[in-house]
């Protein structure tokens, strides 16, 4: 992305940030409550138009070839977006019919246990908030997307499902070649897990921590 800008009437949310992410990279967007992380990441996602800039993905302009870039992103929102009343295999199954790849019933249920993600036939809402974070990010993954945006995938759960979670997005960045952009306050995650990290608004803090801690740090 090049100066991407957005605002509200006359409050500004984003005002010319840019940046990249190359295939294989797990890459963090830290900053404060109200800096503009989660507004970033719908713009990448195509959940929501800046007023400028310009952005690409594999070489394809956001502007001409909205459609065909859709099918190459997955967006996790923060709030978790899941049918209660069904089971595990339902959703998975509901949104495959609704996906470019209708992929099988074998091939959905590979998904969730690659994310330890084993309750099939129970419904949604027994489940943990680890696993229903697992089955949020699941969901995403029917298309296989070459870019993966997630607005703070681990909030709320327990450490083993976060870890879980965690690594199992470094395997889809390394193993296949994944570009994998996503939000987090757990400062401890960001500098264990990503190759880069963006840090945006001005808060020293979050400079302060990261170099500390020797990680490569851009700026926006």
């Amino acid at each position: 992305m090049k100066n991407i800008s957005k605002s509200y009437r006359s409050h500004e949310i984003l005002q010319n940030v840019s940046m990249h992410i190359s295939r294989g990279e797990v890459v963090g967007l830290v900053g404060q409550n109200g800096a503009g992380k989660s507004t970033l990441l719908q713009i990448v996602a195509t959940a929501m138009s800046a007023n400028s800039g310009e952005l690409m993905l594999n070489s394809l302009s956001y502007k001409d070839n909205l459609k065909v870039i859709r099918r190459q992103i997955g967006f996790v929102p923060q709030e978790v977006a899941l049918w209660e009343h069904m089971t595990v295999r339902e959703n998975m199954l509901f949104f495959a019919k609704l996906s470019w790849t209708k992929l099988s019933e074998e091939q959905c249920r590979a998904i969730c246990l690659n994310m330890q993600l084993h309750e099939w036939d129970k419904q949604v809402s027994a489940l943990s908030g680890g696993m229903k974070r697992k089955l949020n990010i699941a969901l995403s993954l029917i298309d296989d997307p070459q870019l993966l945006i997630l607005d703070e995938p681990t909030v709320g759960i327990d450490l083993k499902s976060k870890t879980e979670i965690v690594r199992f997005l470094m395997q889809q960045a390394k193993e296949h070649q994944k570009m994998i952009l996503y939000t987090s306050h757990d400062m401890e995650e960001i500098t264990t897990y990503c190759d880069r990290v963006y840090i945006m608004g001005e808060d020293s803090f979050y400079y302060e921590y990261l170099q500390g801690k020797g990680i490569f740090i851009e700026k926006m």
